[in-house]
């Protein structure tokens, strides 16, 4: 457990702070890929003992080209389907529907209970946008999300790599089951990428590790999902291609020259369950 600031996170928990940091961080440059003006406010007011992120730097940039890959499919899902539902898996203290919402959409924010008492300090329940504490795997949360009107699109960010992998499959399993024809946006990662986030110091010092090694996305048509999309940080879509800045552009060149394998071994991939 962490008690820095009255911060009290699991060992997986604990890893949100690297995405908010690099959004805060994002946020101050000059031409940033993402402006996050909640994310710098929090930082600055929770408290955290960020220093060890400094020297993570390569990790937080990451996690600022992962969120803002994720947040293309979110507005596509929305410029098709203003009044669905978006579901947060791990929402921990991501900002999206702050940065996303076209005012009329439905999202809920779920996330284990310790996390949620952490949000609610800087975040509120409104009538479109509602905090859920609970795990993904406690089915109880699905009947309330199922208030929300159709289609849905569930957003899985840096969340399933740390489950184990029959966890992720009763996760694909109870979402098929209870919302055919939904979408899921989700990560997946193979060996090389899995050995590598295990290495990771500032990983290993907040206890955390990567459990679930998938090498090929489409593995997980077998649980009733076709594969609509998979993406690396070397292919992002043409429309966040368009806007990108120089520095992000050539990140993405150095790291497929150098570290190939492991780049490649980490998909973000968009799923479409049966519809039943």
């Amino acid at each position: 457990m962490n008690d820095e600031a009255g911060v009290r996170l699991g060992a997986v928990e604990q890893t949100l702070m690297i995405p908010l940091y690099g959004r805060a961080v994002e946020t101050r440059k000059r031409r940033p890929l993402l402006s996050d003006p909640r994310a710098v406010q929090i930082v600055e007011s929770l408290g955290y003992d960020f220093a060890r992120m400094k020297a993570f730097a390569s990790g937080a940039t990451g996690a600022v080209l992962r969120t803002v890959m994720f947040d293309v499919w979110v507005r596509r899902f929305l410029a098709e389907h203003p009044g669905g539902t978006v579901v947060e898996i791990g929402t921990g203290l991501n900002t999206r529907f702050d940065r996303l919402d076209n005012g009329r959409v439905t999202w809920f924010d779920l996330d284990l209970p310790d996390v949620i008492t952490l949000r609610c300090r800087f975040f509120h329940d409104t009538d479109r946008r509602r905090m859920l504490p609970a795990s993904v795997l406690d089915p109880a949360w699905v009947r309330t999300v199922q208030t929300g009107p159709g289609p849905y699109l569930f957003v899985a960010e840096a969340v399933l790599l740390y489950l184990e992998p029959y966890h992720v499959e009763e996760v694909f399993r109870l979402l098929g089951a209870n919302f055919p024809g939904a979408l899921l946006a989700a990560e997946t990662g193979g060996r090389a990428m899995a050995d590598s986030v295990n290495r990771n110091d500032v990983i290993r010092t907040m206890g955390a590790r990567m459990t679930w090694v998938c090498e090929d996305p489409a593995e997980m048509e077998r649980l009733g999902v076709r594969l609509l999309e998979s993406r690396t940080f070397l292919d992002p879509a043409p429309e966040l291609r368009a806007r990108m800045p120089l520095r992000f552009r050539v990140m993405s060149l150095v790291m497929g020259a150098v570290f190939r394998r492991r780049v490649r071994s980490y998909r973000l991939n968009l799923f479409r369950f049966a519809r039943g």
